[in-house]
């Protein structure tokens, strides 16, 4: 395997949108995600973050082929739903980085590509001057019937990387779990650091 991991921009990130759409729907299909996603709206979804001013795609690829990738955004150009409830916990929306999806296919886990995904984000983060970056990760209980008894959750790592959960600080997102008719909204705990 050659493994290698960088920052893709422009033209970059549009030829990788296809390949990005079905990591997403691969990766976020299992726990703690559970999402029964469609091409269709993964593919709207990335146009728009794509389109959004200063936004980076970091991909990992293995030869030719994206076997993970990760993305980031000024938290100005996110919906309200993440921006309003930051603004509401006191944090400045005009100095924060969006980290959204971070997705890797479970054969590449471990080998610190986890780790360049957010050395790059960061790096892109500070150069277009944001002093904090933050994401939103699904809480769920740990007695949910379909946590796998072997899942390990990735607050030790984050808290690695200098991230914290934001007291008080939740929003929530809808989407379609497998077992579920219709979309249904879910809990997302913010986490943050300073840059």
């Amino acid at each position: 395997m050659t493994l290698s991991v960088r920052p893709l921009i422009g033209a970059e990130q549009r030829a990788a949108l296809p390949d990005l759409a079905r990591l997403r729907m691969a990766v976020f299909a299992d726990w703690p995600y559970l999402y029964d996603g469609e091409e269709a709206y993964e593919a709207e979804y990335l146009r728009e973050f794509m389109n959004a001013p200063d936004s980076v795609l970091v991909a990992a690829y293995d030869g030719d082929r994206i076997v993970g990738a990760a993305t980031a955004m000024p938290m100005a150009s996110q919906d309200e739903a993440f921006s309003a409830p930051l603004a509401k916990c006191g944090h400045d929306i005009g100095t924060l980085f969006y980290f959204g999806e971070s997705v890797l296919l479970p054969d590449y886990r471990g080998r610190g590509i986890g780790h360049a995904f957010f050395d790059h984000r960061e790096a892109h983060a500070r150069s277009c001057d944001a002093t904090a970056a933050t994401f939103a990760a699904v809480i769920r209980p740990d007695d949910h019937p379909r946590r796998p008894a072997d899942y390990v959750p990735l607050n030790a790592f984050w808290a690695k990387r200098g991230y914290a959960r934001v007291p008080g600080c939740v929003t929530s997102l809808a989407w379609k779990e497998h077992d579920e008719a219709e979309e249904s909204q879910k809990p997302m705990q913010f986490w943050l650091r300073a840059l």
